[in-house]
């Protein structure tokens, strides 16, 4: 009951309002409104679900996130409704690339949209990046040859679905896969989904809803945590490798 008093409250004051002024555009009792933001009493589900309507967030998010460290700036709209998107920056306000480390991947879903949890992440500037917000994902596996495992992406949020664009590659956060890293098929039009594609062709194509896709961030740039072997530098290797992709390369093998 302590979250939800002091997140009514904050919403409130983030659109400036008295609690008069909420009341009325709920209909209900001033008294009521500052019963709630003092604790006395919590709102019924009939009550939540007005609060819910009227600041456009889910009743989860205002239930079991403290959102008393978010602005308007940490919610963005999906469809009718507003998430939390948490936004850090720096003292000069620019904004900072959170950097979400290999050990914590697997708690991102959970944490995504906690303002706590992304303000704990470690964070790095890049100044050479297009204008967004952009965060940095650790990358497993094999299956996006030839990025390798434990190298970073850099992508840049998608907040409209419609701006995804076929053949490119993205980081999503999804619902039932958590957190992956694929080129991307747009059929949201078609079958309201998104193909996901691994670049190494030894991994199936697969289909997820659009409504089961929590975060898209488009590629913007890569950081390579490790060093390439030599082996893997020669003409051989590489010809091996996108072979593996499916790429035929024909001219590299008539340079051998």
């Amino acid at each position: 009951m302590k979250t939800i008093s002091k997140n009514i409250r904050h919403l409130r004051q983030l659109k400036g309002l008295t609690q008069e002024a909420l009341a009325d555009n709920l209909q209900v009792p001033r008294s009521r409104i500052s019963s709630y933001e003092e604790g006395r009493s919590a709102p019924t589900i009939e009550m939540l679900i007005l609060i819910s309507d009227y600041f456009k967030l889910p009743i989860d998010i205002l239930l079991r996130n403290d959102l008393t460290k978010a602005t308007d700036t940490s919610f963005i709209e999906v469809g009718n409704q507003r998430v939390l998107f948490p936004i850090t920056v720096d003292n000069d306000n620019n904004n900072l690339i959170e950097v979400v480390p290999i050990k914590a991947s697997a708690g991102y879903l959970a944490g995504y949209d906690d303002p706590e949890y992304i303000e704990q992440l470690e964070k790095i500037k890049l100044p050479f990046l297009p204008t967004g917000k952009h965060r940095a994902f650790p990358i497993k596996g094999d299956s996006m040859l030839p990025m390798k495992s434990g190298s970073y992406v850099v992508g840049r949020f998608i907040e409209d679905r419609n701006d995804i664009k076929s053949g490119r590659t993205y980081v999503l956060v999804t619902l039932n896969d958590g957190m992956v890293y694929k080129r991307v098929i747009n059929n949201i039009e078609l079958n309201n989904s998104l193909l996901l594609i691994s670049d190494n062709k030894m991994y199936h194509d697969y289909s997820v809803p659009i409504n089961e896709v929590l975060e898209i961030w488009e590629f913007t740039c890569s950081i390579n945590t490790q060093e390439y072997d030599e082996h893997e530098l020669k003409i051989s290797s590489i010809i091996n490798m996108f072979n593996n992709l499916g790429v035929e390369l024909k001219v590299l093998e008539k340079r051998q």
